[in-house]
């Protein structure tokens, strides 16, 4: 059993939760800027610090914090099937590879600058190259944007980051963790890939099979079917080494091209935007403001420096898709946020303190990291929100410049 008081603390997260969500909704903003606020505000960093009460990070909500981030990329998977994946490929390749080779260069550049060794300058390329699935798929569902032209190369991208990040993080943990044995290095890494061709082909040929496990008469039964093959999948994933956001992006896929489509999502959609809201609460739980002290100027520097490449990238990406310039402009905007894979390479780093890197530079990589995640959730979701008043004093701009540039040719 639980201790006495447990319960009650997660009533008190609820209750927060519920709040701030209806403040968010009454004054018209994205309540995941929202929701990470209070999480920082009641966490032993904060409000233990200025009364005797606060909460802290417990078993329970990290593993729902796992699971909004299950569910999220769950429905995104749901809008986008194996045959629009494959189609899409030579632009996915294309896009994803122009986000990698301009965001992860930068990362790399800048960590080199930076700690002068290679290292922590890996650590901080894959920081800052890799977007937040989890809160760029909670925008584009609330702000409608899922079913529009803008979300196929959003979400082609992000499926190649987390693609690239899975392979990424096996890398991370073998130099850090094994002293660079690069044997075991590519062992995980082919149980990785290995996987991942598992989860294609039983997308590809197993649609009748998902279509007699969903099909049932109870709303009951389909939640519990949906759920109880969504999330041992994704923790299998996880375990061998693949994310568990491509994993149960993967599964929405295969549930997609069943009959139940509707049905899973107007049922699921309360418990995905429960558990979301965990998770967005567990980041501002996690996060000490104090750590940001000594670090404010690589944070400073770091947002500058990649949110314009982001920009970029992500503008590129659209015009790889063939749309239009506010389209393009769109989908930069959209891709500028940072968030769960980069907290997960900021505890890598601390695993690392004192043995394959100094102490003083693992913490400073794992503060660094960690006020970067907050600041570019909140200027990430407020990009995304404000996208027409910003569209509207950008896309003349870049339309002139494009004539000009033609006219010249």
């Amino acid at each position: 059993m639980a201790s006495e008081f447990a319960l009650l603390e997660l009533g008190v997260l609820f209750a927060t939760v519920a709040v701030v969500g209806a403040v968010a909704s009454r004054v018209r903003q994205s309540v995941i800027p929202f929701y990470i606020a209070a999480g920082m505000l009641l966490n032993p960093y904060v409000s233990g610090r200025l009364t005797a009460y606060s909460l802290a990070e417990t078993e329970f909500v990290a593993l729902g914090a796992e699971l909004g981030i299950v569910l999220l990329l769950l429905f995104l998977g749901l809008e986008f099937n194996l045959q629009r994946l494959l189609e899409s490929r030579d632009r996915i390749g294309k896009a994803g590879t122009v986000d990698f080779v301009v965001n992860f260069g930068v990362g790399l550049v800048l960590g080199y600058v930076v700690f002068r060794a290679a290292l922590p300058a890996f650590l901080v390329a894959g920081a800052v190259y890799i977007s937040s699935s989890a809160i760029i798929s909670k925008s584009l569902i609330d702000l409608g944007w899922v079913a529009n032209d803008e979300a196929s190369p959003m979400l082609g991208t992000l499926v190649y980051e987390d693609l690239v990040i899975a392979v990424y993080l096996v890398v991370a943990s073998a130099l850090l963790l094994g002293g660079g044995d690069i044997g075991d290095a590519l062992q995980s890494m082919g149980i990785a890939v290995g996987f991942i061709v598992v989860l294609l082909v039983a997308v590809h040929y197993g649609t009748p099979f998902f279509e007699r496990v969903l099909d049932t008469g109870s709303k009951e039964f389909l939640v519990l079917r949906a759920i109880g093959i969504t999330v041992p999948v994704a923790g299998l994933g996880l375990a061998l080494g693949v994310s568990e956001a491509v994993t149960a992006f993967f599964v929405g896929m295969a549930f997609s091209s069943t009959t139940h489509v509707h049905d899973i999502e107007s049922i699921l959609e309360p418990l995905r935007d429960v558990f979301a809201a965990i998770f967005f609460f567990w980041i501002g739980l996690v996060t000490d403001p104090l750590l940001f002290g000594d670090v404010l100027w690589l944070i400073a520097l770091a947002v500058v420096v990649t949110t314009p490449t982001k920009l970029a990238s992500g503008y590129i990406g659209g015009r790889i898709y063939d749309l239009d310039v506010k389209r393009s402009t769109r989908v930069g905007l959209g891709m500028t946020t940072r968030g769960e894979f980069t907290l997960i390479i900021a505890t890598l780093a601390l695993s690392g303190a004192g043995t394959t890197l100094p102490e003083d530079v693992a913490n400073t990589i794992y503060a660094f990291a960690v006020g970067y995640v907050l600041v570019m959730s909140v200027l990430g979701t407020t990009l995304m929100q404000y996208s027409d008043v910003i569209e509207d004093a950008v896309v003349p701009r870049i339309e002139a410049m494009s004539s000009e540039r033609g006219a010249e040719e």
